[in-house]
């Protein structure tokens, strides 16, 4: 017997997400995937399955990823010493062999096959077409120290034929953080940093952070105590007393100069919520930590 009552609440659902459907239809959102989140088989397919949901209402997504967990994994088979500094993975000439298979063999091919079993049209696209790269050194963030890390590259330059042409035939474009050099050589990119600097060069509206940390934590042991917004203002305070360290440090760095570049605002959610990524679209209140300008109108 058909029950209709819960008929009618997927029906609510759905109007009370029009607003917000009209409100982002066409607009060009880079998620950026990451955390021990892709290594959960479940959560990994429901992220893609949102994704395809975004782009078949008419969101433009971009899907940036990393393999942290995958990449360290594959290392400690090869042998190879796993070291991060300051929050970024030293990447020796051996390491960024592995790095680059990784990504792009395991990591970047399980997204994209799954995007596709959602019904997705998703395309892989190597971040060497698209990241133009340089060589950076380790910088401590108190001492301002530099320290020698290896194939680590900062972004330079970014191509978007490659994600264009992908969008202009209706695929959803999947990113690995890789970049080549002037030299000819492939530098690892801080994923993060990836992501904010393709979000900056496409203009995109939104970009979203997706891992397995609920926001930026006043208390890192305690995940209830989340930030919801943050002035790029607060910043400095928040890197001085200790809440901005390691791994959040470049993702936020990043998020300021996204901010800068023009996008609007810059998310960091639980990709362990399921269906995070719709709830923050979605949903007034939102979910995790928005880093905003000053200026910016709750």
């Amino acid at each position: 017997m058909v029950n209709m009552e819960n008929l009618i609440a997927k029906a609510n659902v759905l109007v009370e997400a029009l607003p917000y459907i009209q409100r982002f239809r066409h607009s060009l959102v880079v998620v950026k995937f990451g955390g021990s989140v892709m290594e959960d088989p479940k959560l990994v397919a429901g992220a893609m399955q949102d994704i395809v949901m975004l782009e078949a209402i008419g969101i433009v997504p971009v899907v940036v990823h990393g393999g942290g967990k995958a990449i360290s994994a594959a290392l400690q088979e090869c042998g190879i010493p796993v070291k991060f500094v300051n929050g970024l993975r030293y990447t020796c000439d051996k390491t960024i062999k592995v790095v680059d298979d990784v990504l792009h063999n395991t990591v970047n091919n399980q997204l994209v096959e799954l995007g596709k079993k959602a019904g997705g049209n998703v395309c892989g696209i190597s971040g060497k077409s698209v990241l133009r790269a340089e060589k950076t050194m380790s910088v401590d963030p108190v001492s301002g120290a530099e320290e020698d890390i290896g194939f680590v590259g900062k972004v330079i330059g970014v191509n978007t034929t490659p994600i264009m042409e992908a969008l202009a035939a209706n695929r959803i474009p999947v990113v690995t953080p890789l970049g080549t050099g002037s030299d000819g050589n492939v530098y690892n990119i801080n994923a993060d940093t990836a992501a904010s600097k393709i979000a900056e060069a496409l203009h995109a509206r939104k970009l979203v952070f997706v891992s397995d940390v609920p926001g930026v934590l006043s208390d890192r042991d305690d995940e209830d105590s989340v930030i919801p917004t943050i002035r790029t203002t607060d910043i400095p305070d928040l890197i001085h007393s200790g809440v901005l360290s390691g791994g959040m440090l470049p993702k936020v760095q990043g998020c300021v100069k996204a901010l800068e570049s023009g996008i609007n605002k810059v998310h960091m959610i639980n990709g362990r919520i399921p269906h995070s990524l719709l709830l923050e679209i979605f949903t007034e209140d939102g979910v995790g930590t928005q880093i905003v300008r000053p200026d910016s109108q709750m």
